[in-house]
């Protein structure tokens, strides 16, 4: 336990790690040729091509996807005593790292100042350099997953709010084409879900009507 709390080790998790690698393949088959089908680039154009006055928002959302999150993340999460949480922040930065070097491998599309003929290209963002996954997306999505079960009702939203503005952000800016993203939010779904298996997460206490109940998870933490 930790604080009172009781951490189990979810079957959802392992669902969701599952169902996170399938993702990634489905967003990397079209990707691996290195080029952008017809409909992938009308969504790329309708995101990117919409007015500059969203450039403000859309800086300002990428910078949660950037690898100082995790970190930061966890040194937050040591603050408030969550130490499972921050355990699994590093986690999910490390393997962060290490998994979309290895799709970086396998999978060598370049940014859309490359594949989109009309692309714009905002602020710093490089026009070329590997695009398949994007790294702000994988990070982000993976520290959702894994702060989400520490949130209470409508709270839980927040982070995947988070996970939407960061993915519009990147392709606005002209730094991903769509797959990129889908694909990167499959892959931090999957390392999001294989930190939680790790470290666990907090119990959800059962509605009580005052009779007893039985447990809802068979595998516990240790006290």
């Amino acid at each position: 336990m930790e604080g009172g709390t009781r951490f189990v080790r979810r079957q959802l998790d392992a669902a969701v790690g599952v169902v996170g690698l399938a993702f990634l393949v489905l967003c990397a088959i079209p990707a691996q040729s290195g080029t952008v089908s017809s409909f992938e680039r009308s969504v790329f154009e309708a995101i990117n091509g919409l007015p500059n006055s969203l450039l403000l928002f859309a800086q300002s959302a990428q910078f949660v996807g950037i690898l100082a999150v995790g970190p930061i993340v966890a040194v937050v999460a040591l603050v408030l005593k969550r130490y499972r949480l921050a355990i699994a922040a590093v986690l999910v930065t490390v393997g962060k790292l290490a998994a979309e070097r290895l799709v970086w491998q396998l999978i060598q599309r370049q940014r859309p100042g490359v594949t989109e003929p009309d692309a714009i290209v905002r602020g710093d963002t490089p026009e070329n350099g590997l695009s398949f996954v994007s790294g702000h997306v994988v990070l982000v999505t993976g520290l959702a997953w894994i702060v989400a079960p520490y949130l209470k009702g409508r709270w839980r939203l927040i982070p995947w709010i988070v996970v939407a503005c960061v993915g519009f952000a990147r392709v606005y800016l002209g730094a991903h084409n769509p797959l990129d993203v889908l694909g990167g939010v499959g892959l931090g779904l999957a390392i999001g879900a294989a930190a939680n298996l790790i470290v666990g997460t907090p119990q959800r206490q059962p509605f009580s009507t005052g009779a007893p109940t039985s447990e809802p998870y068979s595998v516990h933490e240790p006290s």
